[in-house]
């Protein structure tokens, strides 16, 4: 037997899943119930609220267990973003489904005609989805790629009652900052508040071991980190042996096709959700398609994102 290359195009040695065995795979609510069972509790039922796996099935049209111990009801549902929601077992898979092949993102809208919801619903599932896909990543051993972008309109393309006025550039954007292990290809990626050295050295030093070799461009943040080796873009120097960063602009890029290409807009409010999604779908690229909707849904859990926090 042939064994499966780690690399090649489009990641061709994963398993996928294809729409029709999906269906077949969740045919009803009850089938996708057991699912979302089995990735949260794997070893077996155990209460949200004391962690017994004492409990007893009872008759309840949302609460399938009492705990014996604490005495209180719980469902699969219970503390993961599915909590106090419409949408069948089914639905939920079916958009699990979605988000981990949508490797530009997914859309409320195709969420909305797909699942045969609200659109308002639909876009309240995605951030909850986001929040499923949050994880704090293992500390870098390196190399480690290190950059930082902006996102948000173009002054240029605002109506004049929005445009700051301040400039070009980087003006009325967000700064995202982030790092790719090139011995992992992880990435670990979050909002900064700036783009000033206190913030991007502070970031990468909180996620990088002693010793760690990073690159990083020319840009004067980053003037003092330890072990660094600057490519100068300013002068068109982008690689220079094993030099370069393309590896971080690789995922900017991808971050911002969704950006223009899917959302069309990510709101300051909402960008860090956005972010650990391309985040998330980034770091298990690596995985089969069953694996990745299992590590999704294994991520619901302690998640529970209300609407009036969602819009508050």
């Amino acid at each position: 037997m042939t064994k499966k290359k780690k690399n090649g195009p489009g990641k061709s040695y994963r398993k996928g899943l294809s729409i029709t065995q999906l269906t077949a795979m969740f045919p009803n609510d009850e089938v996708a119930k057991e699912w979302f069972i089995k990735a949260r509790w794997p070893v077996g039922i155990a209460c949200h609220y004391c962690g017994s796996m004492r409990y007893s099935e009872v008759k309840h049209p949302t609460m399938d267990y009492r705990c014996k111990d604490c005495r209180k009801h719980f469902s699969v549902r219970t503390g993961t973003v599915m909590q106090s929601t419409k949408m069948g077992y089914r639905q939920w898979a079916i958009a699990v489904y979605l988000f981990t092949t949508g490797i530009k993102g997914t859309s409320s809208m195709k969420l909305h005609r797909d699942l045969g919801i609200s659109q308002k619903s639909a876009w309240f599932m995605a951030h909850r989805l986001r929040d499923a896909w949050t994880e704090k990543t293992a500390s870098f051993s390196g190399p480690v790629e290190v950059d930082e972008t902006y996102i948000g309109g173009r002054e240029a393309n605002k109506h004049k009652s929005r445009k700051l006025n301040a400039g070009r550039g980087a003006v009325g954007k967000a700064t995202v900052v982030g790092m790719k292990d090139r011995e992992t290809n992880q990435v670990s990626a979050a909002v900064a508040p700036g783009s000033d050295k206190e913030t991007l050295q502070g970031f990468v030093k909180g996620q990088v071991e002693s010793g760690t070799k990073i690159f990083t461009d020319n840009y004067r943040s980053y003037e003092g980190l330890p072990n660094r080796e600057v490519l100068r873009h300013s002068v068109g120097e982008y690689v220079r042996g094993m030099a370069h960063t393309n590896g971080i602009e690789s995922f900017w890029a991808l971050l911002k096709r969704g950006y223009h290409g899917t959302y069309h807009k990510m709101s300051i409010k909402h960008l860090d959700r956005y972010v650990s999604e391309f985040q998330g779908r980034h770091n298990a690229r690596r995985m089969d398609t069953v694996q990745q909707m299992g590590m999704i849904a294994q991520g619901m859990d302690q998640k529970r994102l209300r609407w009036k926090d969602l819009v508050k």
